[in-house]
């Protein structure tokens, strides 16, 4: 019940109690029995305890009505003691009409009464147990979670004056908890966080919407460290509803504020990793790598940054960049090695900074003028630079008074133990400095970049080497020889080494004859390539015997064979023998065809290669039917030879089946796209080898490929002058008058001395140790070339006379005077040969009147 107010006149009225009394939590219902023992009135309240209306209650025995059956017996005994006169207050159970089971506990305190007749009865007053334990509960767990709770506490009335405080919020802010009754916000924080924090219990008081998580910083009593609260504010209200203030959880979340900064900056270091990761290193390139760290690094990690390259290893120089500790970095008194700036990075300025010490990646920390990007500079012995570079540690460096830069960390680029250069990261005034983190991130950073510049310096070296392999493994780029227009492709499969397994030649062999060769190494890559070098140096050695083509394909697989690594090296290495398959193995195909300008034949010999392409004037391209034989380094079987005559300005095309073969298409039908190229052979050699390489579906990439097109042009009768002569003695004068008759006719009367010397020695030498007729053959195409053919095999042999002998001293002779000379078996015997370059050719030296003296 409210207060009592008075009246004007003194008088007194009732005022109903406002919401939230009591009365509204322990729910007190009261109703009557009659002298009969029935219910004569029922409350409202008693409408909401019992759930039954006063219309089905009314005229009701309450103990058939609302007791258990088991109970029944027993509260008629009461109710007929209650109507003798007898109070009586306890516990009795009720149900709802219509449920057998026990529904709920009542306390109930019953009056006897009288009617006004004088008949007693009964007035019960009942409260609901279940409603008085729950307001005793929640008493109890009220103080406990207030009273006991590790966080701060906080009421705070309707006017933002705190009503109550916990034991927690006491212990952090001070005093006793009843000390802090009357305090507001502003008694705790600075005036900005204090405004904010009032706002919000404004907020929450006149709008009822709760604030989660609302966090402030400020410092407790007598500390400078800064704190970090989350606050949580909910709105208060009495049981019936009506707003009485705003209550107010604090967290201390400073840790896990500081941890929420760890855990970003670590989320940022792992991003900026990744995307290191991903654009660092997408090019072989030294300055692009050095220029993609940066790319990644500002603004990402900081303001400012440079990178500094050895010079060294800019210019191709072999020797390591440097090593830790090493004298090569540094050097007493000219400072550190040259280095070179190759990229500069900055978000607040375009162009290196100017300061008056020089700090920063603008100038260099180490340096008095500003580096530009390009310049070639060292870094003084004693500066920080130079000993990140000496050490292969990261330095930190603080920024001076009055500059822009805040500090560097200057980051020495480590790869395999091996320092390449120096990067250096900066951060302005005003920007985070950089932490332990930072400095590890920055050392990661470095070092990628260090491995991807030097994994590009190895390419670099490599490709280079590659290179110089290749030239020397490939003949030149406009082969010659006697009676051929030849053309030549060459693309490996590997763009890495540009050289591969493939490969072809084009060999002089006397009598202006050449050897046409193509091959293809089992493989792809270096391996292959060094296989094919052997391989090929084999063949030009062959070829300088002048063998027959069978037989050199005899002598290359021999050599093939023997060029897999030796079993007993492996298993010196502590390798078990396990068969064949420990020695390696190198496979190969060649063709070697051998060409004839005089007589415009060439002979073909095959290793397993595909068959050559022939383009006959006017026909069709179509396969020389040439026996494939087996590949070189299988062994076991003889290879065939095939002799065929080529029609003038006919084209044969030689080639690797790189050319020819894809996993798109079948053998045969990259066989017949060859075939249909070459429909219109009397287009220039070059460029029907260019209209081969890009109308065929090669698949470039997949293997090496190789093209050798050869257009037949054979010596024109005219050019060409031989003789059979019988063997007896004035067949040397014969074979003089022939040879000076046949070189006037060339207007070659300056060559007519040497030749006619040199011929008398070489039919005087098939005279006297030859045997059969004697045939004499004179050449004439770039050069001159002198044969004399005879039925001996012993070949002949240069040795120096003795000074008493009369003779031996032919040979030496043509020696001196040709530019080269030999001699090679014939079915029939052997040849012996000279060759002299024309005279508007580099022809040799005449010889001395001491050389010459010097073989009598």
């Amino acid at each position: 019940m409210s207060e009592i107010p008075e009246k004007a006149s003194g008088g007194v009225v009732w005022q109903s109690s406002p919401p939230g009394s009591i009365y509204d939590y322990i729910r007190v219902a009261s109703f009557s029995i009659g002298p009969d023992g029935l219910v004569e009135q029922w409350s409202r309240r008693a409408v909401d305890l019992f759930g039954v209306t006063a219309e089905e209650a009314m005229g009701k025995d309450p103990v058939e009505a609302f007791m258990p059956a088991d109970q029944r017996e027993r509260g008629h005994r009461r109710v007929r003691e209650i109507l003798d006169g007898k109070e009586w207050t306890g516990l009795v159970p009720f149900r709802i009409p219509g449920d057998d089971r026990p529904h709920g506990i009542a306390e109930m305190y019953v009056m006897p009464s009288e009617t006004t007749t004088g008949e007693r009865a009964a007035l019960c007053i009942v409260v609901d147990v279940r409603a008085l334990r729950r307001i005793e509960t929640d008493l109890a767990a009220s103080q406990a979670i207030f009273g006991q709770s590790p966080f701060g506490f906080l009421l705070f009335g309707t006017d933002l004056t705190v009503k109550r405080a916990n034991r927690r919020f006491a212990t952090v802010f001070g005093g006793s908890a009843d000390d802090h009754r009357g305090r507001t916000v502003h008694d705790y924080l600075n005036l900005p966080e204090a405004d904010r924090m009032t706002a919000a219990l404004r907020s929450v008081l006149e709008t009822g919407e709760s604030v989660t998580d609302f966090e402030i910083v400020g410092a407790a009593p007598g500390s400078r460290d800064r704190r970090h609260w989350s606050i949580n504010l909910y709105r208060v209200h009495s049981g019936s509803g009506r707003p009485i203030g705003v209550a107010g959880l604090g967290i201390d979340v400073t840790r896990r504020h500081n941890a929420a900064r760890e855990a970003a900056s670590a989320r940022r270091n792992l991003a900026l990793l990744n995307e290191a990761g991903a654009r660092i290193g997408n090019s072989l390139d030294l300055e692009a790598t050095a220029r993609e760290l940066l790319d990644v690094a500002v603004p990402g990690f900081c303001d400012l940054a440079s990178v500094d390259l050895y010079q060294g290893l800019l210019t191709g120089d072999e020797a390591p960049p440097g090593r830790w500790g090493s004298s090569h970095d540094v050097g007493y008194g000219a400072g550190s090695a040259e280095l070179r700036r190759v990229a500069f990075a900055s978000a607040v300025s375009d162009t290196p900074l100017r300061t008056d010490e020089g700090h920063g990646p603008g100038g260099g920390c180490c340096a008095t003028e500003p580096i530009q990007v390009g310049a070639v500079h060292r870094f003084p012995f004693n500066s920080p630079c130079a000993g990140a570079l000496r050490t292969g540690r990261l330095r930190t460096v603080p920024g001076a008074d009055g500059e822009l830069v805040q500090s560097t960390l200057v980051v020495p680029m480590v790869a395999h133990d091996t320092v390449v250069g120096l990067v250096q990261f900066s951060r302005t005034k005003g920007s985070e400095s950089f932490g332990e983190r930072d400095r590890a991130l920055a050392v990661e950073l470095a070092a990628r970049a260090a491995v991807c510049i030097d994994n590009a310096r190895l390419y670099r070296r490599e490709h280079e080497r590659a290179l110089i392999l290749q030239r020397s493994l490939l003949p030149p780029g406009d082969p010659e020889a006697a009676g051929l227009d030849i053309a030549c492709r060459y693309l490996p499969g590997t763009a890495a080494t540009e050289v591969g397994g493939d490969w072809f030649d084009v060999i002089e062999l006397p009598g202006h004859r050449t050897a046409l060769v193509i091959g293809d190494v089992m493989g792809r890559g270096l391996r292959a390539a060094v296989a094919m070098g052997e391989l090929r140096t084999a063949v030009r050695t062959l070829a300088q015997l002048d063998l027959e083509p069978a037989e050199v394909l005899s002598h290359l697989d021999e050599i093939a064979r023997g060029l897999g690594a030796p079993i007993g090296a492996q298993q010196s290495r502590g390798h078990k023998s396990r068969g064949p398959e420990l020695s390696e193995v190198y496979l190969a195909t060649c063709v070697y065809a051998v060409y004839d300008p005089v007589t415009r034949r060439c002979t073909f010999a095959n290793a397993g290669h595909l068959p050559p392409v022939l383009v006959e004037p006017g026909e069709e391209a179509l396969l020389l039917d040439v026996p494939p034989g087996m590949p070189l380094g299988v062994g076991g079987e003889p290879f065939e030879e095939v002799e065929v005559e080529l029609p003038e300005g006919a084209l044969l095309a030689l080639y690797t089946d790189g050319l020819v073969e894809s996993r798109d298409h079948p053998l045969d039908e990259g066989l017949s796209a060859f075939r249909r190229a070459l429909t219109d052979p009397a287009r220039p050699l070059e460029d029907v080898c260019d209209r081969v390489l890009t109308s065929l579906e090669t698949g470039h990439g997949e293997d090496d490929i190789a093209l050798l097109m050869a257009r037949i042009q054979g010596l024109p009768s005219e050019a060409v002058g031989d003789w059979r002569l019988p063997r007896e003695p004035r067949s040397v004068g014969r074979a003089r008058e022939l040879a000076r008759t046949q070189l006037k006719a060339w207007d070659l009367e300056a060559l007519v001395d040497t030749v006619e010397l040199l011929v008398s020695e070489l039919v005087t030498n098939a005279l006297r140790y030859g045997e059969g007729e004697i045939r004499l053959r004179l050449l004439l195409d770039r050069s001159l070339v002198c044969e004399v053919w005879d039925a001996g095999l012993v070949q002949p042999r240069r040795r120096r006379a003795k000074d008493t002998d009369e003779g031996g001293r032919g040979l030496q002779l043509v020696g001196l005077l040709s530019s080269s000379w030999g001699s090679r078996r014939t079915p029939r015997g052997k040849t012996v040969w000279f060759e002299l370059p024309l005279p508007d050719g580099e022809g040799t030296a005449e010889p001395t009147v001491e050389q010459l003296l010097s073989m009598f």
